[in-house]
Parts: structure tokens; C-alpha cells; sequence
């Protein structure tokens, strides 16, 4: 096929999961699977790629996939064992003692609590944590789902312990991170880590004040009672106070500390801040405002997980005894996620499910199913089964939420697997660099220097968009994100073409690498997996296409501000002392 062709070959997978979700409405269930296919059809047809080789990467695929199914099954099963137990409906009361006010709670759950897991856990955690909350606080599903969505955003960049710039540019930049150490640039490997965290931290930061408020409006012009932005507007000090409460100590523990634990700091210094001043009534608005009587609400709005406000909500236990389990998990997820404790290289060693060179293809392997260092098992069904103990839940009742879990897991399983089997035949259809892969490849009459398929979409848009690179730099990382479902694996994906682009363009790497990392960040809003995670907690199956369509206005605003802040730094001369 024609070089030229390629690009326009390489996104109908990506078309097709479109067109199906958002144009056709059909649930990703049903349309991940139909866009495997066509990628198949176009690794097969267009790449050239061995049927057996494309095989291997689907099963590749489907085993990465059991690790992103675990948190959402353990996410889940906290929601239903705490359901059960009484203890959601004294975490709903609690928190209408602190504010009734819907937008002070979407601050408080959706913004801050989820900034803190992420930045414990990442891997669409915290969504599939904080949106079954809000739900049960009363928000519809929809709307619960979108805040949450949008909202996990700038922790991202340093979620799982800083895992997307130190894992996700460290395996894509080995070689031209130890040329710019022996060049000078920089003194070692982690001044290098540390400065690409601290230059996005500036990318992050407009966002970090811009999104509560623009959120909130969102939320209210789209599922409020008056449909009005200024509802959502009028919260705007409580807003400022939340995020200048993130924001400095996420600034400060980049600046000062490195890339790990940014997010995790900011977002419970944050919450305990805001908590204890929204308690007081600091900064809250006067008027409440909520979503109204759920029996007006448009039936879009809902699926078949349902919390009512209209009965008289009671505490069932001890706010204490009811955030036990939340507490627990933020506590587990520190302990076994920082380096200078033993037990995140124990966790990491301990029950590892590993199968290498799947039909015998050099390379094409899996062993990211950590058993007991995915949050799913440790902590999430850990406390789970221990919060049957902590409640006092019945025998009976603790086997329902296992039973309801279970069932709710079924049209996830499926569209997980299809889209991480996608993700994985994108990823291995070019650019190798494993040489045995080659050899194999070569030996079956492949063209072992074609590019991959993400890559001939990249390298497409770079060439259209010429010195406005830095604008789009970002968009790259989303479109990574949206591919993979990860930042981690879009810095892996693009890092190197990222690192090639600015020495093109002769732009400075640390403000383009920064760009690609915060765009890898905003793709979470968008990307299937985060997606078909929290469909899943708040029974919104088959909406998949829904949720994606609002959630592309915050994605395209936030890539916006990222471009504007790297065109400020270059246009400052800022990461000269960095330069090669």
C-alpha cells in the first residue's frame, strides 16, 4: 500500500470505535470488539503483519486488560459492600452535614478525593472510586460520571507514584536521556525527571484553577434545574480556595521533592483543608444549590444503579467506622507505592502472573498482572472482606455484593479486552526494536521499517501543523491516552517521537515532553478505559459514547491551555539551561 495511505488506514479502528459510540450510540460492549476487527483487518491487510503475530498481540491484549478488569471489580465491590453495610449511607450523611450544596461536594469528592488516589494508585482508579460516590451523595449517574471524568485530569501527569514520568519516559527515552546526561544537560537521571515534573506542573497549573469552575458550570447548565453556567459560576470562591489548597503543595513537592508524590499531596492536603473550611462555611456559596427532585430529571441522566434523596437519610454507624475502609485504602496504597519502603518491591515480587513470547513471537509478553500490587486485590477486596468484620455485615448481605459485582462486571470484561487487544496490535504493528521480533517478522516477508500505526498518525499531524507543534504537542499525548488508556504507556508511545520533534523544530525538549506528559494526563477524560470503568460503577453500560461526547469539551479547552503555556515558556527561553 501507498506510504502515503497509511495515516488514513491507521484511524479507522479509531473512526469505527467513534462512529459506533458516539455517532451510532451503541455501547462499547458491542462496538470495541467491531473496532478490533477492523484493526485486525488493517494490521493484516495494510501492515502486512502475520495472522498469528496479530493473534499474539490480542492475547497480549486481553491479559493486560485483567489488570485494569481487577481495579474496576475491586472499586466496585467496595461500593457494594459499604451499600450493604449502611456505611454509604452515613458517608451521603456526613457529607451533607459538611455542605448540602452539590457543587461544594463535587469539589470535595471529585476534585480533591480523586487527586489523592490518583496520585496513590492511578490506573483509572480514582474515578471508579469517587463517581459511585457522588452518586450516592445524588447526583445523576451522568453527570457523576462526566465531573469525575473531567476532573482526573492534572493529578494524572504523577499518578501511581509518579509511574507516567518515570516509567513512561524512562522506557521510551533510555538512549537520549543517558546522551543528555553525558552531555551535561543534565547531572543524572533524576534531575531529568525531576524538571520534565516541575515543567509540567506550569502546564498543569491554569487548568488546576480553570476546571473546578468551568466543571461546575458544565454540570449545571447541562443537568441542573435552571440549566444555567452561572449556577455553577456563582461557586467560583470555593473553587479558588480548593484549588490554592492543591496547588501548593502540589507545586511545592514537585519543585522540591521529584515527580513521585505530587498529586497524592496535594490532594489530601487539599481535602483536609477544604473539609475543615467548607465545614465552617468558608468560601461556600449561600445559596444551595442541588440537581432537584430525581423524578424530573431527563432519563438520559440515569442508569440501574440508583440512590434517592427523597428519603430521610441517618447515619447507620460512626463517620469514623464508615470512612474506616476509605482510609484504610489511602493508607495501603501509600505504604506499598513509595520506594523507600520495602514492601512496593515485595508487592511487586510477590504473585506474578507472567507468560512470555505468546506464540512464540520474541517479545510479545505479559507480566503486568501483579496480583497483590494491583489496588484492586490490596487494598480494594482486602478491605472489602475486612470491612464485612469492621460493619458487622450479615453473611447473606456480604455474599449480595460479591453476587451484584460480579454481575455488573460482565459487559466490562468484554469491552476492556477488545479495546486493550486494539490498544496492543496499534503498539506492535511497526517501530520494532526487539531483534529477534525482527528477525521472525523479516523471516514471514515483513516490512520491519514501517512505523506503527500511532506513529504514522503523529508523524501525519506534525508535518500539517509545522511550528505550531507546540500547540499540538499535547493533543499527541491525548491521542495516545485515548488509544491506550493510559498516560504512563502514551509517554511510552510517543516520549522518543516527542524528543525528535523538538530537536526538529528546534524547540526546547523539556517544554515538548512536558506538553506530551500533560496531554497524556487530559486524554484520561477521554480514553475508553477510564470510560468503561465508571459506566460500569454507576450502571451506565452502553452510554460509553455519551459520556465521551461531553467530555471532549474539556479535553479540547485543556489541550488549548496547555499549547498557550508552551508557547509563554519557549517564547521566554525557558529550559535553556537544559539545552543539548
Amino acid at each position: 500500500m501507498p506510504a502515503g495511505l497509511l495515516p488514513l488506514v491507521a484511524v479507522i479502528p479509531i473512526a469505527v470505535a467513534l462512529v459506533l459510540m458516539v455517532g451510532v450510540r451503541m455501547g462499547a460492549m458491542k462496538a470495541m470488539p467491531i473496532a478490533w476487527l477492523s484493526c485486525v483487518l488493517v494490521a493484516v491487510l495494510a501492515w502486512r503483519l502475520p495472522v498469528p503475530y496479530v493473534a499474539a498481540l490480542s492475547v497480549q491484549g486481553v491479559l493486560n486488560a485483567v489488570s485494569v478488569l481487577v481495579i474496576v471489580f475491586g472499586a466496585l465491590l467496595i461500593l457494594h459492600t459499604l451499600q450493604y453495610s449502611g456505611g454509604m449511607e452515613t458517608i451521603q450523611y456526613g457529607m451533607q452535614q459538611i455542605s448540602t450544596d452539590m457543587r461544594v461536594q463535587a469539589i470535595i469528592v471529585g476534585y480533591l478525593f480523586s487527586a489523592f488516589i490518583e496520585g496513590a494508585a492511578g490506573f483509572g482508579t480514582p474515578a471508579a472510586l469517587a463517581a459511585p460516590l457522588l452518586l450516592s451523595l445524588g447526583f445523576p449517574p451522568l453527570a457523576a460520571a462526566v465531573v469525575c471524568l473531567a476532573y482526573n485530569s492534572f493529578p494524572v501527569t504523577f499518578g501511581a507514584v509518579g509511574t507516567p514520568i518515570l516509567t513512561g519516559f524512562g522506557a521510551s527515552l533510555g538512549n537520549s536521556i543517558d546522551a543528555a546526561v553525558a552531555s551535561g544537560a543534565f547531572a543524572d537521571r533524576a534531575q531529568f525527571f525531576k524538571a520534565i515534573g516541575e515543567t509540567v506542573t506550569l502546564m498543569h497549573l491554569p487548568m488546576v484553577f480553570i476546571m473546578p469552575v468551568f466543571m461546575l458550570g458544565f454540570i449545571t447548565r447541562f443537568f441542573g434545574p435552571s440549566r444555567k453556567w452561572s449556577d455553577g459560576f456563582a461557586a467560583w470562591k470555593f473553587c479558588l480556595f480548593a484549588a490554592v489548597s492543591f496547588a501548593v503543595p502540589y507545586l511545592l513537592v514537585a519543585w522540591l521533592v521529584g515527580p513521585e508524590i505530587p498529586s497524592m499531596a496535594g490532594g489530601l492536603i487539599g481535602l483536609a483543608v477544604v473539609m475543615y473550611g467548607a465545614k465552617r462555611g468558608f468560601c461556600v456559596p449561600k445559596d444551595i444549590w442541588t440537581f432537584g427532585e430525581a423524578t424530573r430529571w431527563d432519563k438520559s441522566w440515569t442508569g440501574d444503579i440508583a440512590f434517592s434523596r427523597e428519603r430521610e437519610l441517618a447515619p447507620r454507624m460512626s463517620q469514623l467506622r464508615a470512612w474506616l475502609p476509605y482510609i484504610l485504602i489511602g493508607l495501603i496504597l501509600a505504604l506499598t507505592r513509595l520506594d523507600a519502603l520495602p514492601l512496593k518491591a515485595a508487592f511487586n515480587r510477590l504473585a506474578v502472573v507472567s507468560v512470555s513470547d505468546i506464540f512464540d513471537y520474541a517479545g510479545v509478553s505479559d507480566n503486568s498482572i501483579k496480583l497483590l500490587y494491583l489496588p484492586g486485590t490490596v487494598p480494594f477486596m482486602l478491605i472489602a472482606l475486612l470491612t464485612v468484620w469492621l460493619h458487622k455485615i450479615p453473611a447473606g448481605e456480604a455474599v449480595k455484593a460479591w453476587r451484584d459485582t460480579l454481575r455488573k462486571m460482565v459487559p466490562a470484561t468484554v469491552s476492556l479486552c477488545a479495546s486493550v487487544a486494539l490498544v496492543k496490535i496499534f503498539q506492535g504493528s511497526g517501530s520494532f526494536t526487539n531483534p529477534v521480533l525482527i528477525a521472525q517478522l523479516r523471516a514471514a516477508g515483513v516490512d520491519t521499517g514501517i512505523a506503527s500505526m500511532p506513529r504514522v498518525m503523529a508523524e501525519t499531524l506534525a508535518g500539517a501543523v509545522g511550528p505550531l507543534w507546540p500547540l499540538f504537542a499535547s493533543y499527541v499525548g491525548g491521542l495516545g491516552a485515548f488509544i491506550t488508556g493510559s498516560n504512563t504507556v502514551s509517554d511510552t508511545l510517543f516520549g522518543q517521537f516527542q524528543w525528535d520533534m523538538a530537536e526538529l523544530r528546534r524547540l526546547p525538549h523539556l517544554v515538548i515532553l512536558a506538553a506530551q506528559a500533560a496531554g497524556g494526563a487530559m486524554g484520561s477524560m477521554v480514553c475508553v478505559h477510564s470510560v468503561v470503568a465508571v459506566c460500569t460503577v454507576v450502571g451506565l453500560q452502553n452510554r460509553e459514547g455519551e459520556i465521551i461526547k461531553k467530555t471532549f469539551v474539556p479535553f479540547v479547552l485543556y489541550g488549548l491551555s496547555v499549547g498557550i503555556v508552551a508557547f509563554i515558556l519557549i517564547g521566554t527561553g525557558y529550559g535553556a539551561r537544559f539545552a543539548l
